[in-house]
């Protein structure tokens, strides 16, 4: 006879049933526990670490949706500009994607390089009231969130944390480097006619820095 045996028979009958009513919710436990229990093969889709987050990947991912979003709601500068300077939040409302900073808005519009300061290059665009003047980023540093923010479909939730939704941002103006500037060269559009399509943040209605998705030089 087992130790356990001899251990079970020594119990009165009351002891007896208590032991085997452990016995038997600790089966049931073990048995819900394997139920529940799911085997993640290695290097399989439900391996978590196959799903880390890369934001170089994100940014290949998602750049060419938001430029393609953006070419299709882009409202000409000079419809845009009278509109702004009218009524900054009814144009932000209709043309724009709210964010807690102010709305992004797409924009377009064909006009001349001025002079390059910093990353930043003024442009002068015929038909746009006096007032307003149109600023574009042509790198190399790229800042701001404005292209993570344009479309509205990329959202803090859809990240682990605020690093991530960053690096995010970081990521698709990176990938707009390579693809919209990486043969241009920033230093030498003085002077030349551009066609760009892009975003901005509606701030200030008289002064706007452009993000572009599009850039054509002629």
């Amino acid at each position: 006879m087992s130790i356990e045996t001899d251990y079970a028979a020594s119990q009165p009958k009351s002891g007896k049933l208590k032991i085997a009513a452990g016995i038997a919710a600790v089966v049931v436990v073990v048995g819900a526990i394997a139920l529940d229990t799911k085997v993640v093969h290695i290097g399989s889709e439900n391996d978590v670490r196959q799903q880390a987050f890369s934001s170089e990947t994100y940014g290949v991912e998602q750049f060419p949706k938001i430029a393609a979003d953006v070419e299709k709601r882009a409202v000409p500068a000079a419809e845009l500009a009278p509109a702004a300077l009218a009524d900054k939040k009814a144009a932000g409302e209709k043309y724009g994607v709210a964010t807690t900073t102010g709305p992004v808005l797409p924009v377009s519009f064909s006009g001349v390089v001025g002079e390059r300061k910093g990353n930043i290059n003024e442009v002068k665009v015929d038909g746009l009231p006096p007032e307003v003047v149109i600023r574009m980023q042509t790198g190399p540093a790229i800042n701001g969130t404005d292209l993570r923010d344009a479309t509205g479909t990329i959202e803090f939730g859809q990240f682990t944390n605020q690093i991530e939704y960053q690096d995010a941002g970081s990521a698709i103006n990176n990938e707009m480097k390579k693809a919209v500037l990486g043969s241009v060269d920033p230093t030498q559009l003085t002077g030349k006619t551009v066609t760009v399509t892009g975003v901005f943040k509606l701030i200030n209605p008289k002064n706007w820095l452009v993000t572009p998705v599009k850039v054509e030089v002629k």
